[in-house]
């Protein structure tokens, strides 16, 4: 299945290589002159899709009648927020993500609208201050599912139990998976056979009680 990313600047381009690198099937549409020459430098060409994230029919352009995900993820609430709607209601897209740039907007952002997943950044920021003393230590990136699930980021500390092993050879509570692996500059598909290693930022989906258990497994 497909994922579109509707916005491609810094934070649209990064996801799209990201998913990229994973595998997945990725198109971007963007329709500003700057981003469009800073994606052609980046991602391939059949991935951009030039046009106004926020039209029907460019979204059909886009293959969304072929997609489980769309992320709005562009720097204008209102474009992120009518994009979501579109999607949820007009194609009925599996899973919708926005982006929230401006705090204030952020009660606009709900099922209702066709948001399944809301970004704010100033959440994730005062995640990082409330959640993360050691920045080595797991941090929760987003909450999910009026919080019972999580999305959380680590680094893979010096005799860890996961240091060394293969996915597919760890034990992990149930309801964890694990999203990508970045190693350096690179980002690893996460799949059985991948080995972990110190060092390594892990990236987590699991439920909210199990955080500390995945903590011990790779710190």
């Amino acid at each position: 299945m497909r994922t579109i990313i509707v916005g491609g600047g810094q934070v649209g381009s990064y996801v799209a290589r990201i998913l990229i690198d994973a595998g997945r099937d990725v198109r971007v549409i963007e329709n500003r002159e700057k981003p469009l020459a800073g994606l052609k430098n980046e991602l391939p060409p059949d991935v951009i899709v030039n046009g106004d994230g926020a039209d029907p029919k460019v979204l059909e352009q886009a293959g969304i009648n072929d997609a489980d995900v769309v992320a709005a993820v562009t720097g204008a609430d209102e474009i992120n927020l009518v994009t979501a709607t579109i999607a949820k209601f007009e194609f009925g897209v599996d899973k919708v993500i926005a982006r929230i740039n401006n705090p204030k907007n952020t009660w606009l952002f709900t099922a209702e609208m066709g948001v399944d997943v809301r970004v704010s950044q100033a959440y994730l920021i005062a995640n990082v201050i409330t959640d993360q003393i050691d920045f080595t230590n797991l941090t929760t990136l987003m909450r999910l599912n009026r919080g019972n699930n999580a999305i959380v980021q680590i680094t893979v500390g010096d005799g860890a139990q996961a240091d060394g092993k293969a996915l597919r050879d760890i034990k992990f509570p149930e309801g964890t998976v694990v999203i990508n692996v970045r190693r350096g500059e690179a980002n690893l598909v996460a799949g059985a056979d991948t080995v972990i290693t110190k060092g390594d930022s892990v990236l987590v989906y699991t439920r909210t009680v199990n955080e500390d258990e995945i903590n011990t497994i790779f710190r």
